[in-house]
């Protein structure tokens, strides 16, 4: 059995609570009463007829039924502030673990995400020549930032290709391509997906591309999106071939992929913002925006209904005049043209959780004081080698400590990724995410 699949147990074993059984007499009172009104409402004289359409009243009440379950699974899953509450809610019953397969984006979650954390000594971008990870050495902690004091070891199946260039993580799996091969591996569980052979033309790891999932992989309409300097080449899971489009980017390379409201947005290494649409066939189009400044690094965050922008930044007025380091955040403002980023003062409710490099995910967890975390902060994932470490907190507007300051030196934008480095990140796992 894998690792992560024994890690699954004891995770579960630990995050089983007498409320979740609460929750479950809770949900079984509900079906008993929508039962019961069922029964009731649907009630035929003798001498009715049976042949009567399947859009009678016992229908409406199987819709109310589903209908009220759905909304009261929202609300339970609400009140979660760890991935162990989870994972327990999930085990109880197979039709609720079913129920959540079916809900939207893991953003309507209130719980952090988990911490990924490479086995050994810490790397940082650069230090040597690029080569391929030896994914036979690759392995991992997971650590969950409301439960400090557990942590699930995880590693890459066996039988899988040796040398792999790294390109991203997404939808909780690590996405890796070499030459023509490309692996998918859950972070997880450690269970892999292997996409059919590029074209041997993709130049991915050579040139340091940059992957994604554009939906989870149990999605029907999920595919997976690879980025060269001048390509982008589309996979649909399932299928056995791979499509290739041109893209238009003055030979820029790709940073950063966020979706947001069902949009592709990709950063370009000058900083221009693009979308992407796959149907009814592949276009590229840029933004334009208004330019006020250009930061020294930065990184797109999706939050609700915002496009957010952290951007690293000199404030002068330290002591004796020296120059602190800060984070700023803005919004991106559609609604006027061209769009226009606007700084906000503060995060109020929420906490960013940022990796520094920018090919893996980036999130934002409302109410982090559940869970133990604090609002207006940001959370980078481990930025130096203080073995100590696991994550950087920074509170929004306020001087970065030097230690970090220089960590991000080596994700600074004038330097292509490094494929040959898997660094510390945040990610949700793939069982967390709906099928939408």
């Amino acid at each position: 059995m894998n690792q992560g699949s024994l890690g699954y147990l004891s995770w579960y074993n630990s995050g089983t609570t007498k409320w979740f059984r609460s929750v479950a007499m809770t949900i079984q009172y509900f079906r008993e009463v929508t039962t019961v009104e069922r029964t009731s409402k649907n009630a035929c004289p003798a001498s009715a007829s049976t042949s009567l359409p399947l859009s009678g009243p016992h229908v409406c009440a199987d819709l109310l039924d589903s209908l009220l379950q759905e909304i009261l699974l929202h609300e339970i899953i609400a009140l979660f502030d760890s991935f162990h509450d989870f994972l327990a809610f999930i085990g109880t019953y197979r039709s609720w673990r079913a129920a959540v397969s079916t809900f939207p984006s893991v953003h309507t979650f209130s719980f952090p995400p988990l911490h990924f954390k490479p086995d050994g000594p810490y790397v940082h971008p650069h230090s040597g020549p690029i080569k391929p990870i030896l994914l036979s050495d690759c392995k991992w902690q997971l650590s969950d930032p409301s439960k400090k004091n557990s942590s699930l070891a995880c590693s890459v199946p066996k039988n899988s290709p040796n040398k792999m260039h790294y390109l991203g993580c997404s939808y909780g799996y690590l996405i890796f391509s070499y030459k023509v091969h490309c692996l998918l591996v859950d972070v997880y569980t450690g269970s892999k997906v292997m996409p059919p052979k590029l074209p041997r033309n993709s130049d991915l790891g050579y040139f340091c591309g940059i992957g994604i999932l554009t939906a989870p992989s149990i999605s029907p309409n999920s595919r997976l999106l690879l980025f060269s300097r001048d390509s982008m080449f589309e996979w649909q899971v399932g299928t056995n071939s791979w499509s290739e489009h041109t893209l238009t980017l003055d030979n820029e390379r790709i940073y950063q992929i966020v979706f947001f409201k069902d949009d592709i947005f990709v950063v370009d290494a000058v900083l221009r913002l693009h979308t992407i649409h796959l149907t009814p066939q592949f276009s590229m189009q840029e933004i334009a925006i208004k330019k006020e400044f250009v930061p020294m690094n930065s990184w797109l965050v999706v939050c609700g209904d915002m496009l957010l922008l952290i951007d690293q930044r000199f404030s002068s007025g330290g002591l004796g005049g020296s120059s602190n380091t800060i984070f700023r955040v803005s919004r991106l403002n559609f609604s006027v043209e061209p769009a226009k980023w606007v700084k906000l003062e503060k995060l109020d409710n929420y906490a960013l959780f940022v990796s520094p490099d920018r090919r893996n995910p980036t999130f934002c967890c409302m109410s982090p004081e559940s869970w133990g975390g604090k609002s207006n902060y940001i959370y980078f994932a481990r930025l130096t080698e203080d073995p100590d470490e696991t994550w950087t907190a920074v509170e929004f507007g306020q001087p970065v400590p030097d230690s970090a300051v220089r960590a991000m030196l080596f994700y600074d934008m004038s330097s292509p990724p490094d494929c040959g480095v898997l660094s510390s990140l945040w990610v949700f796992p793939s069982l967390v995410y709906g099928s939408g």
